[in-house]
């Protein structure tokens, strides 16, 4: 059971980045092209060549108003567009004396990029994709010609060398990309699982000095109820009912001493730090907020054909302080109410944070979640919050501790940007969904929902 999913490397992969990435090869394709053309007169194909360029230009385009801009790419849509870019940029090799096109060698940079990026199975597919394709263009394409008519050739051992050049250059580089980056992406990692294992053995330590206070303070009343009920057995001797009572009474203080005792032992570890339900760990991560001034309120309901019982999902730090930095955010800009929204269905789990603030700026609402998106503030958020920064990193950091337990975050306003504001106390501000897998659905082989059970010995 758990909430959260193993953080993936491709889900680091921003969207924009490879539009970026292509807008640049697209401009520097269309210059070679022009110069080519009217700088040295070499006779292209422009037909073809500007239907591959603009079949790139039209991809861009519906990955920008299709998608918002702070999207993360899964595995497979990241090698689908680099396969895309390898296809195309082969195509306009074709069209350009294959490898005599000294812009052969760009080839290597959606391999290093799958590389750096990727797993390394799809990194080999796109890097067989791009030998085989390079291999074809080498031997078959449509030669370059001067503007008298020439065709102009390589000598083939200068050909042979280039091709070779190139498929070493493939293998080579995505293997030392590959190798570098899992190294890092390793090193990242265990940064996080140290981290992860540092808070759980605070809160360890935590509970162990509450518990330790608990037992020295009951310590004192536990041991004269139990000397009150030895004494009360000697003058009960002629009264077996009455005697009994008092050796009830004796044995549940032991009892009680005993168990704290063994709560307050080292090595000790309280199952109830590892899971619980949604709506406790909700909580835990708004409770820092709840004494600010704005009043949170909380609506947990199963949606329709789901079980009543709440899913138990893991009490992970990055889930709380994600959650938390939400609510925060939700609390600094609400004039009045926060509403907390708390749902589950056969296959998901949803959180719903909405506001009665003014909401997101529209012009920045496709971007939240990067570093340091910021807008220009007014002189009521001035005065609203005079030490907010505005530098983006609090939905940064909330977005990617979520992102990588596995939730899908939206963002979102409850009202039209251009509808007039609404009174303190109605859900008309910003919009925050959080959604994640439903552990239950990964536990149905399991009939029961067995209870947490006594503290476990921590395994070394």
């Amino acid at each position: 059971m758990h909430l959260i999913a193993p953080p993936s490397r491709s889900n680091w992969v921003r969207l924009r980045t490879l539009i970026v990435l292509r807008w640049i090869a697209i401009a520097g394709q269309l210059i070679a092209i022009t110069v080519a053309t009217r700088s040295f007169g070499l006779q292209i194909e422009l037909g073809l060549a500007f239907l591959a360029i603009g079949a790139a230009i039209v991809a861009n385009l519906v990955a920008v108003f299709v998608y918002p801009e702070n999207k993360r790419l899964s595995e497979g849509e990241a090698a689908s567009m680099l396969f895309f870019d390898i296809t195309q940029l082969c195509f306009l090799l074709f069209l350009t004396g294959g490898l005599q096109n000294p812009f052969a060698l760009l080839i290597l940079a959606p391999v290093t990029i799958s590389a750096t990026t990727l797993s390394a199975r799809t990194t080999i597919i796109l890097g067989l994709t791009a030998i085989t394709l390079i291999s074809i263009v080498a031997l078959w394409n449509l030669p370059l010609r001067s503007e008298a008519g020439d065709v102009l050739v390589l000598p083939e051992l200068f050909a042979f060398g280039f091709w070779v050049a190139i498929l070493i250059g493939v293998v080579f580089l995505a293997g030392y990309a590959q190798r570098v980056s899992a190294e890092v992406h390793a090193m990242s990692e265990a940064l996080a699982a140290t981290q992860m294992a540092l808070a759980r053995e605070q809160k360890l330590t935590d509970l162990g000095g509450v518990v330790a206070a608990a037992a020295h303070e009951l310590g004192t009343p536990l041991a004269t109820i139990m000397l009150v009920s030895a004494e009360l057995m000697d003058e009960l001797a002629d009264q077996p009912e009455l005697r009994s009572d008092a050796e009830l009474i004796r044995d549940q203080a032991a009892r009680c001493r005993d168990i704290l005792a063994s709560m307050g032992q080292a090595g000790k570890e309280d199952q109830h730090l590892k899971q619980a339900p949604i709506s406790a760990v909700v909580t835990e991560a708004a409770e820092p907020h709840a004494d600010r001034g704005k009043t949170i309120q909380y609506d947990v309901a199963p949606n329709p054909g789901a079980s009543p019982d709440q899913p138990v999902v893991a009490r992970r730090p990055e889930v709380i302080h994600g959650l938390r930095n939400l609510v925060q955010n939700a609390v600094d800009f609400a004039q009045s109410t926060v509403w907390i929204e708390i749902g589950w269905s056969p296959t998901a789990v949803i959180v719903r944070i909405t506001d009665d603030g003014p909401g997101f700026p529209a012009h920045v609402l496709g971007r939240i979640g990067d570093p340091f998106v910021t807008a220009r503030r007014d002189a009521g958020e001035i005065a609203a919050r005079p030490g907010y920064a505005g530098m983006g990193l609090g939905l940064f950091i909330a977005k990617t501790l979520l992102e990588r337990s596995g939730a899908d975050l939206t963002f979102a306003n409850a009202r039209e940007p251009f509808e007039a504001l609404a009174r303190p106390g109605q859900p008309a501000g910003a919009v925050v969904e959080c959604i994640w897998p439903n552990p239950e659905a990964e536990a149905t082989a399991r009939p029961d929902r067995r209870p947490l059970g006594q503290n476990a010995a921590i395994e070394v």
